[in-house]
């Protein structure tokens, strides 16, 4: 059998008509007629090499909604037919601390969808059912297929750094991680602050659940909101003044960084010492936790905002990602 996708021949190209024969179906492994893919930012980092970690041809893409259309022999709870998900990770041991702690993204053997393996931008792949996600009925594939990746992310944090309904939680960047962490954020029960470099996104950040904004760009802007919030994530991929962000924090407050900005951080140490502050990071999520996320979203309507674009049309699309046209993000139907 033939997959038929589109991949980048080398760092930077353009994407062009590609197939492959896969490796026969192993016994934990099932295959999935993709309907549905969502572009990340992270694609655009692999198909640039920015990481400089990139197996080329690479056929990208890692948020994914399809139906299972064959199973392995030792395949447990999937069903040919089961309509589910697949993020970024497609594998790991099994058996290691991590693993076995439901926190599969830091095993030392996680296998990534896309890098060192062929992706989403195609018409089936084939991976670990371990690794495949049961969406739930009412959930919408098109807006479900960046929950997969981009709503694991921002769920993540708000489960792992125990924020609390009563907590007041900022998000930096109304993008296509920021308007998902807004819709989770309101829907945990949190008082939630957008943080944007211009007040265009004012009306669509309070709808999806902020109930204050701030225009970051506005002269004395972000120091008017000091001391207002008790966890702040950043989703946006700038370089920021990390000193006056984290003085947006209440005392114990965490500044928790998700967007991979291009300059190392520089913070004092001060405030971090006086006031019990802390800087962390997050990435993705365990398959407990992504289960969790996807009940948690169906539960209360989160969902993204995308456009959808025909698999054909990726380069265009891949275009409108790059110069931060997508409102919010762009899903591709094979």
């Amino acid at each position: 059998m033939t997959i038929h996708g589109y991949a980048a021949a080398e760092a930077g190209a353009p994407l062009a008509p590609f197939e492959y024969e896969p490796a026969p179906l192993a016994a934990h492994e099932v295959e999935i007629a993709i309907s549905h893919c969502g572009i990340c930012h992270s694609d655009l980092h692999l198909i640039d090499n920015d990481w400089g970690n990139t197996v080329f041809p690479l056929v990208p893409g890692h948020e994914i909604v399809g139906e299972i259309v064959a199973r392995g022999a030792a395949v447990g709870e999937a069903r040919i037919g089961s309509r589910v998900g697949v993020g970024w990770q497609r594998g790991s041991c099994g058996h290691c601390d991590d693993c076995v702690e439901g926190e599969e993204p830091f095993c030392p053997e996680n296998e990534a969808t896309c890098l060192g393996h062929f992706g989403g931008f195609a018409d089936r792949i084939r991976l670990s059912s371990r690794f495949c996600f049961a969406l739930p009925e009412s959930m919408d594939s098109a807006a479900a297929a960046p929950l997969l990746c981009g709503g694991a992310t921002v769920y993540t944090p708000l489960s792992v750094y125990g924020v609390r309904p009563d907590h007041r939680v900022g998000v930096v960047g109304v993008g296509g991680l920021g308007h998902l962490a807004l819709q989770f954020a309101r829907a945990w029960g949190c008082e939630v602050t957008a943080f944007s470099h211009t007040a265009d996104k004012r009306d669509e950040a309070v709808e999806l659940g902020a109930r204050h904004f701030v225009a970051t760009g506005e002269a004395g802007a972000v120091a008017a909101a000091a001391g207002s919030l008790d966890f702040l994530l950043s989703t946006a991929c700038a370089d920021l003044d990390w000193a006056a962000y984290l003085n947006l924090l209440r005392p114990r407050g965490i500044l928790c960084i998700v967007g991979v900005p291009p300059s190392d951080l520089t913070l004092p140490a001060f405030p971090l010492i006086v006031g019990r502050r802390a800087v962390g990071g997050s990435v993705i999520a365990g398959r407990r936790r992504m289960r969790d996320m996807l009940r948690f979203a169906a539960r209360h309507g989160v969902g993204a905002r995308v456009e959808e674009s025909s698999l054909s049309a990726v380069n265009g699309a891949l275009t409108r990602v790059r110069s931060g046209r997508a409102r919010y993000r762009i899903v591709l139907t094979p």
